[in-house]
């Protein structure tokens, strides 16, 4: 038993020499290629064998032709092992090189493609998070054209808008200040709405620019979906009547729900009056609210004969309009973004779909 633990000791002690040397010029090589790094591990195991096997035998006192044996033996085994190592090295790095390519190819802004072969776990493993990251920055590139896209169109719409009243206040104070105007009072008037029409769209800027930089404060509290509604549709009913349009809200549940009442009339508002606006007279907006599975659903279904399918998309979009009229009605394409933005800060959602003869937009809270 002393022999076989005096053995083992010495066995120990010549592989730790060389695991030590080994691990030595693995450090000093760590940078260089992993067909080295694979070839130094490989040498290193065959010289812990080689190493407790001749310190074994020196112990033994062996023949010299014994030893001689067994260093031939152990010398073979280096062989075969250096060249394994070298050749799984070099099939590795293959791989590694093809999937370097394969990354920089969607790294300049095309898609990843995985190479061809059977490579590894770890390195399929890897190809497949490359892809997934692929998709989300194909996906993330379209988002930022599209917002791009919308920009520019808002820009361009807002400064059109802008310049339009603009002319018009230019030309009647020019006229008022010439005494030239026959009617001053209407003059003022009308000044007067322009300015508020303005005032309305640099109000929704403003609150676009807080939706979008993240910096809208919500001061949550608790009231029934019930009187959220009410208001609403006490707010817009001289528009409703002015336009012919029928109001419908007899289908609502007093429902609790926990919101900031200021923003989410604003939500209400803005999906009430685009109704209005695009419902033909004599047409109908119907308002409808009840729990579900996914928390509280408020709808507001219009009259106005749908939305193309490529369109509903795109509905809460910057910029977005239903129509291209140039006219004051036609807002400035920040409505539905603006309750997309204050709907997402509450946590819910906002969606569209075509229903029959019209649309109908929904939001979903969660339940309080």
């Amino acid at each position: 038993m002393n022999d076989v633990l005096l053995i083992a000791l010495f066995a120990f002690l010549g592989a730790a020499a060389a695991g030590l040397l080994g691990a030595g010029v693995l450090r000093l090589l760590r940078h260089r290629s992993l067909v080295v790094s694979l070839s130094v591990v490989a040498g290193v195991a065959v010289a812990a064998m080689l190493a407790g096997t001749l310190t074994v035998a020196w112990a033994m006192f062996l023949s010299s032709h014994d030893l001689y044996v067994v260093t031939t033996v152990v010398a073979m085994a280096a062989l075969v092992s250096l060249a394994t190592a070298v050749l799984l090295g070099r099939w590795v790095a293959a791989h590694s090189r093809e999937l370097t390519l394969a990354t920089r190819s969607f790294g300049d802004g095309g898609t990843f493609a995985a190479p061809a072969g059977q490579p590894a776990a770890e390195l399929a493993e890897l190809a497949r998070e490359l892809a997934a990251t692929s998709a989300k920055l194909d996906s993330s590139r379209e988002r930022e054209r599209a917002l791009e896209a919308s920009r520019r169109e808002l820009v361009a719409w807002i400064s059109h808008d802008l310049r339009t009243p603009l002319a018009g206040l230019r030309a009647m104070a020019e006229a008022l200040e010439d005494g030239m105007a026959a009617d001053s009072g209407r003059y003022l008037r009308q000044i007067r709405t322009e300015v508020e029409r303005m005032n309305g769209m640099v109000g929704d800027l403003f609150e676009l620019s807080r939706i979008q930089a993240g910096s809208l404060t919500l001061m949550p509290a608790r009231i029934s979906l019930y009187d959220l509604v009410g208001d609403a549709l006490a707010g817009v009913d001289p528009l409703a009547r002015e336009h012919g349009v029928r109001l419908i809200g007899d289908r609502i549940d007093e429902v609790p729900v926990e919101v900031d009442c200021r923003e989410m009339s604003r939500v209400l508002g803005n999906l009430l009056i685009n109704a209005i606006r695009r419902t033909p007279p004599d047409g109908t907006v119907a308002v409808a609210a009840h729990r579900s599975d996914g928390g509280v659903v408020l709808s507001v279904t219009d009259g106005c004969g749908g939305i193309p399918e490529e369109d509903l998309p795109r509905v809460f979009d910057t910029g977005w309009r239903g129509s291209h009229a140039r006219t004051p009605p036609a807002g400035a394409g920040l409505g539905l973004a603006i309750v997309r933005g204050i709907v997402e800060a509450h946590a819910g959602r906002a969606e569209v779909r075509n229903v029959q003869g019209g649309c109908c937009f929904s939001v979903t809270l969660p339940a309080a």
